[in-house]
Order: structure tokens, then sequence, then C-alpha cells
């Protein structure tokens, strides 16, 4: 069935004449004509009733009514089919670990999706080990992580670098302690969150190079550290953006001549190389807000 035929069979019953559907559509009287014809061979029925009066036949009230939807719909389809080609709309599931998920994407996410309302996207919040395995397997599309342990089958685009501090309870010596080294940490008990995330490994390495004993927490939520802290539970390295200004009773040290950042950037495929157009406008809308938010 032609939509064409059908679009002008309902522009005649809108008007109410032939002449008039032909005006409006700007068709010749004889292609309203024809289409009509046509229209009814295919639907094998007569939809008006010749004669001088405009009267629909029965099956012309019944197509009447029924086939109106099918032309919005048709026209819903088309619209939406011409937003994904201009990247206004499209489904986008994207991955995020802590503290880029609560601490940067909620106003920039607010921002883009403010500029492109019907764009949908569906935020997977996980470690980097999670992520990776997201990403391979298809199930995101892309993810904002720190470097993957495996680099097979993923490319990693570089963003910022996560500052990493140490928090230590107000009533613990190095509190006050003008100028700590790492020498300094022997013997304190260290929060810790799972071994699977990255901040957890970035202790471990540091606390390699103490090379002295000591003591841990293990408590699997980044942003359940600081809380611990307060309550004196011991010490904990974290994201600095996270206790930006320090919470009560705690307060925020570096250590000296210690590398304390964490890289950061985005995490695809290597089978995705290119993104469809409304994932290619997340992609640079993110990176230019993230490197505002870094600089600001």
């Amino acid at each position: 069935m032609d939509l064409r035929g059908l679009k002008t069979f309902l522009t005649i019953v809108k008007l109410g004449s032939f002449q008039q559907a032909a005006q409006e559509l700007r068709y010749a009287q004889s292609t309203v004509t024809m289409q009509i014809q046509k229209l009814e061979r295919d639907l094998g029925v007569i939809l008006f009733e010749r004669g001088k009066s405009f009267r629909l036949t029965e099956a012309g009230r019944i197509c009447s009514e029924q086939s109106a939807h099918i032309l919005r719909d048709v026209d819903h389809l088309q619209d939406t089919m011409s937003d994904i080609t201009l990247g206004e709309s499209g489904s986008i599931l994207l991955g995020a670990i802590e503290p880029t998920a609560s601490f940067r994407l909620p106003n920039i996410l607010a921002a883009f999706m403010e500029q492109y309302p019907k764009v949908q996207i569906s935020i997977q919040i996980g470690n980097t080990c999670t992520l990776t395995e997201l990403t391979l397997k298809g199930e995101i599309d892309f993810a904002i992580s720190s470097v993957p342990a495996t680099s097979s089958g993923l490319m990693f685009d570089p963003l910022f670098s996560e500052p990493l501090v140490l928090l230590v309870p107000s009533m613990n010596p190095l509190a006050i302690k003008q100028d700590i080294t790492i020498q300094d940490l022997k013997g304190e008990r260290f929060l810790v969150t799972s071994r699977e995330c990255v901040f957890r490994k970035k202790l471990s390495i540091l606390l390699q190079k103490i090379g002295t004993s000591y003591s841990t927490l293990e408590i699997n939520s980044l942003a359940a550290l600081k809380y611990y802290v307060q309550a004196n539970h011991g010490i904990a390295l974290v994201p600095a953006v996270t206790v930006t200004p320090a919470p009560a009773g705690t307060v925020v040290k570096m250590v000296q001549n210690l590398d304390l950042e964490l890289d950061v950037g985005f995490l695809r495929s290597s089978e995705k190389s290119t993104f469809g157009i409304a994932e290619e406008k997340l992609f640079t809308f993110l990176r230019k807000s993230i490197y505002a938010f870094q600089n600001s």
C-alpha cells in the first residue's frame, strides 16, 4: 500500500473535496484521482461513492478511522530517524568510576541533556575492572575509567589526572605534622577499599614502599571512607575532590616526594573505533566539560 495514496485519501476526507485536496497537496486533480484508484485496488474496496455528492462508503469510513494513526506513526518514525541522523536523538550506555560519577557527571550531563533532550543516557557506575568487562562485552558504549589492567581489545584515551590526598583524623598526630613523609605512615591503620578498586591498588604500591608493618580495615565503598576517618578508625588515601573541603574532624595532607595521582580517561572497545553521531556529541561534550571542570 502506497502511503502517499493513504495521505491523499485522508486529506480528501478532511477537506471534503478532491479538488481542495489537490490544491493543498499541490497535485493535479488527475493525480489525486489516480492515487485513490490505486489505493482502492490495493485494498480491494471502494472508498467513495461515485456521484455528485461527496460520501464515503462503509469501507471508506472504516479506513478513515483506522488509518489516521498509521500516518501519525510514520511521521513520528521519520522524525525520530531524522533526529538520530542529526545526533539529536539516540540511546547511549555510559560507564563511569567514582568519584567522577558522583562529583563531575551530574552537572555535566544536566547541561548536555538540556541541549539534547531526546538523547537517552543510561549510566553504569562501577570500578575499572567491571567497566572493562562491560566494554569488552559491548554492554556499554564507552566508559570514564582509570587505565585498565588489560589493553586487549580496548582503547584508552587519557583525559585527566585524579589527585589523591591523605585524609587523617584531627586527633591523629599526623594532623599537626607540617611535612609528612612516607616513613611517617609506619604503624598507621589504613582504611582500604575492595581489592579490585584502583585506589586500593594505588595504596598497595604506597604501602609496599613503607616496608614495615601496618594494619588495614577494608570498606567496600569509596564514598564511606571519609566517615570512618571521621570516627578515628584510621587514615585513608582518597581522591581530593571527595574531601574538598575536608569533612569535620579530619585534615587533608600531602605526602612528600610521592606520586599521588591516578590517570583517568575514556575507555572503549577497539572494535568500536567510531561513534554514532549522538555518542560523538556526548564524547566531545564530556571531554570539554571535564577539562573545564579540572581547570576551574
